[in-house]
């Protein structure tokens, strides 16, 4: 199988092959259409469900080889405490219950208030939940999805996604996170052994 089929084509047609191939994937779709039910403020789906979701049908593996979660992120500013995201986190039990995979819902807007202790660097306050993927320690896993009222998939890639088709891990040097960008690439290797990965 030739999993760099898609390699080195225009941004317009890869974006249009990922949406085919996440609407074909119950474990995305059925996540998708669960978070737009849950109407969270400027929310998308976002890294690993995806781009190991492009590379399993690549690679012809089971659906959801690799995969360990669906992250949901959301971006509320109005207010900042830990209990209103708990809130929201507990609301999402219910609403993803039936999801094939654990669910894990952050609120961006919240990152730089724990960001600092947990990484030991300083983060800025973010503008909103887009931002917060051009901050991801890599480029490769710098994308994020949302299932639109009009049954369309907003793709945001501030990188493009010629990573992800290409096999690369690359790595998003915003940010200083070797640790976990090695740790994660490390993971992803063993999981997807076509990959190459550009240390840091």
């Amino acid at each position: 199988m030739d999993h760099l089929r898609y390699a080195g084509l225009p941004f317009e047609r890869q974006r249009d092959i990922l949406i085919d191939i996440v609407r074909g994937e119950p474990i995305v779709h059925d996540a998708l259409v669960a978070a737009r039910d849950f109407d969270l403020p400027q929310w998308r789906i976002v890294a690993g469900v995806i781009y190991n979701t492009v590379w399993n049908v690549l690679t012809g593996r089971p659906s959801g080889h690799g995969v360990k979660d669906i992250d949901l992120f959301y971006f509320d500013d109005a207010d900042l405490s830990w209990e209103a995201e708990d809130r929201v986190i507990r609301r999402g039990r219910d609403a993803f219950s039936a999801a094939a995979l654990p669910v894990e819902i952050r609120n961006q807007a919240r990152v730089h208030l724990w960001f600092p202790e947990k990484f030991g660097e300083a983060y800025a306050p973010l503008k909103d939940s887009d931002e917060s993927i051009a901050r991801f320690s890599s480029r490769t896993h710098a994308v994020g999805i949302r299932l639109e009222e009009d049954g369309h998939i907003d793709v945001c890639a501030p990188f493009g996604l010629d990573h992800i088709f290409s096999f690369q891990v690359v790595p998003n040097r915003v940010l200083y996170n070797e640790p976990g960008y090695t740790e994660k690439a490390r993971r992803a290797i063993k999981c997807w052994p076509e990959l190459s990965v550009e240390p840091w």
